[in-house]
């Protein structure tokens, strides 16, 4: 429960709120985990920095699909590279999803509330969705893969 934003149509806001949300969630519960349990994968869950990867990832892949165009395939090597990531600091990892953040943003504020409804395609399969459904999505996929993330963060830490 955020409010407004100020020159931000209010069907488009909760998906920028859900960022900053991601943003603040992530910050204070990476907070102080070492490397080792960034990349932990505790009861085989998948480690924090591959839900943050991921959530980068997915945000520019969403937002490419957003806007009505096809992944570049420097955004499928990246997606690729997901899977076996070079385990980047938590700095590095929370910058990168910021500079993600950013950018959809950037998108997300410029899109006519009139176009809400527009058809738009997701994937190789062309899964048929809205404008509405992607933003929908886009804040719903990063909220999931923060709580999990968080639940791992407080999995991974090894007693000291």
């Amino acid at each position: 429960m955020r409010g407004p934003i100020d020159g931000v149509p209010p069907l488009l806001a909760p998906v920028l709120h859900s960022f900053q949300m991601a943003r603040e969630d992530l910050e204070e519960h990476t907070a102080g985990l070492p490397a080792a349990d960034i990349w932990a994968t505790p009861h085989g869950l998948t480690s924090v920095g591959s839900h943050i990867l991921h959530i980068e990832g997915s945000t520019n892949r969403l937002v490419t699909y957003l806007q009505g165009k096809g992944l570049t395939s420097a955004q499928l090597d990246a997606m690729e590279s997901e899977e076996f990531p070079s385990k980047p600091s938590r700095d590095q990892l929370l910058d990168a999803l910021d500079h993600a953040f950013r950018d959809a943003e950037a998108v997300i504020r410029k899109i006519d509330p009139a176009t809400l409804g527009d058809a738009r395609t997701v994937g190789r399969k062309r899964l048929p969705t809205t404008v509405i459904g992607l933003l929908t999505h886009i804040a719903e996929h990063t909220q999931r893969h923060v709580g999990q993330a968080i639940v791992t963060a407080k999995l991974a830490v090894v007693p000291r």
